[in-house]
């Protein structure tokens, strides 16, 4: 039988897959499916490995076996023993004991999903993604804020910062935009911004296709906080599965709850700068031409048609709603660091997401945990040359001893947008500055001249050093200008690599103007 939950059922078949591999997992469902008569069925969102997806749960008497990647014959007989009152192991990546009905994922001893903390992510992959019978809260935190002065205390209290480059509060505490909104004219909006074209970057689709529920009501709430009237939540349009699961988790909300405030999912281009924050905003507007806004005013201030409008990731209102349900600051990332932070870890330098093979590993790490825990998550084989921690315009750094939050990676010079990338011996560094700075000159918006300009002038001062001219003061005054003087978060990020990767790797820039590439991988 299918079931349109799953927490408590006994047996039961979980198919685990994201937007990368569904296709694999919908023709294992079907298996599934047609193989159980007694044993409970459900498709549930990516745990945030796709490396191991589509991954088949198998569950019975307080036992959950994983199944990696297996072909469609053999779920047929995976549900065959269940339903013969055995737990299948034959083939088994992991048995993992469990309390019987546990609303989240059991984590196996060893491997991918053993590594970092699983408070976020708890429910991806064990849950049904948009079912309210499956959702792990004592009902929906929004239904339970009826003080917003408590509420909007309760989140200062914290010291929550925005998580994300897409984040309007991006690693400023996100109660002083709060406070900015409520004391602004007019009705509140709540945008999630979820569009991002970094495809090295997943942690918020992951969220949105695996836990819409957490998202939303997280928005809710912080709506209520402020008396919002309307949520957007802004997709990328190609991510087609968050899409999906958002808007029906919107349903479900709209259907459990009488909170009057609507709930609208609209998809924005599949382009870098369309992630930032105010261009979001450009974009749900309706404009073509896609332009940073100067600031202030925040767009708490005057954001979408004019109004207050909270711009938040999945991952931030994912900790609101943590924060909100726990009463205190143990979700978040405080004084004391306790919260946790997400990460996409991958082990190639460009990671397309587009195939289950490459996309890369969300893994939740405590702030206080170093980066290097994160490594565990995938194969890397050789020596660690270096890392990119922070997405497309990430810093370079030679370790990963530092700890996840934002301080520490603002303080290592690194980027704080969840990602980390591993390089071994042959990466060269120079061409990995080059082509950052292309993708900048080619995606900025143009508006501003330190930005559009400066990303050129990068690119050829760094194509000037494989004709032997290697300017170090005149491209470190450059990366100066851009990263004091640009409008918004691209030309101050766009700096990060080249000023990193010079920082670390002086040696190679130095080499390449004498004609010779170290990791002899440019001619």
């Amino acid at each position: 039988m299918a079931d349109d939950d799953i927490l408590g059922a006994d047996p039961a078949i979980r198919v685990s897959s994201g937007g990368p591999n569904r296709s694999g997992g919908r023709e294992l469902l079907s298996a599934a499916h047609e193989a159980a008569s007694e044993t409970a069925v459900a498709e549930v969102g990516s745990t945030g490995v796709p490396a191991l997806e589509p991954l088949v749960l198998a569950t019975a008497d307080g036992e959950s076996a994983f199944f990696s990647r297996c072909p469609p014959e053999r779920v047929g007989s995976i549900v065959e023993t269940l339903e013969a009152g055995e737990l299948p192991t034959e083939g088994v990546m992991a048995v993992v004991k469990h309390e019987p009905g546990t609303s989240r994922l059991p984590r196996p001893a060893n491997g991918p999903l053993s590594v970092g903390t699983r408070t976020v992510l708890g429910t991806c992959g064990w849950a049904v993604p948009t079912s309210p019978e499956d959702y792990p809260a004592d009902g929906f935190i929004a239904s339970e804020i009826g003080d917003s002065n408590e509420a909007i205390a309760q989140v200062a209290e914290a010291k929550l910062r925005g998580r994300g480059r897409g984040d309007a509060a991006a690693d400023v505490p996100i109660a002083d935009r709060w406070e900015l909104a409520r004391e602004a004219a007019g009705e509140a909006a709540i945008v999630i911004n979820a569009n991002e074209a970094d495809r090295r970057a997943t942690t918020d689709r992951v969220l949105l296709e695996s836990a819409p529920l957490a998202v939303l009501d997280g928005a809710l709430a912080a709506g209520r906080a402020l008396d919002a009237t309307n949520i957007l939540v802004y997709c990328n349009e190609a991510d087609e599965l968050a899409q999906e699961r958002a808007a029906e988790a919107a349903a479900v909300l709209e259907d459990e709850l009488e909170e009057g405030i609507s709930i609208e999912v609209l998809a924005g281009p599949d382009e870098y700068k369309a992630g930032e924050a105010t261009m979001a905003i450009e974009a749900l507007e309706g404009n073509h031409r896609l332009e940073a806004r100067l600031r202030p005013p925040y767009p708490s201030e005057e954001g979408l048609h004019g109004r207050p409008t909270l711009v938040h990731t999945p991952r931030t209102l994912v900790q609101v709603g943590e924060i909100l349900a726990d009463g205190d600051s143990s979700s978040s990332e405080g004084s004391s660091a306790t919260g946790t932070r997400l990460f996409s870890v991958a082990s190639e330098g460009d990671v397309s997401g587009d195939d289950e093979t490459s996309a890369p590993t969300t893994v939740e790490l405590a702030a206080e945990e170093d980066l290097a825990t994160a490594r565990e998550a995938i194969e890397f084989d050789g020596h660690l040359k270096a890392a990119c921690v922070g997405g497309v315009f990430g810093g370079l750094t030679r370790t990963l001893d530092v700890p996840a939050r934002a301080n520490a990676l603002r303080a290592a010079g690194l980027g704080t947008n969840g990602v980390i990338e591993l390089f071994g011996e042959e990466e060269c560094m120079v061409a990995f500055a080059g082509n950052r700075a292309v993708f900048g000159e080619e995606e900025n918006c143009g508006r501003c001249v330190p930005c559009r300009e400066g990303t050129q002038q990068l690119t050829n001062l760094l194509r000037e050093v494989y004709h032997g001219e290697y300017e170090s003061e005149g491209i470190r005054e450059l990366l100066r200008v851009m990263d004091t003087t640009s409008i918004c978060s691209f030309g101050r990020d766009a700096s990060r690599p080249t000023r990193t990767a010079i920082e670390a790797f002086e040696t190679e820039f130095r080499a390449h103007a004498n004609g010779r590439c170290p990791a002899g991988v440019c001619k």
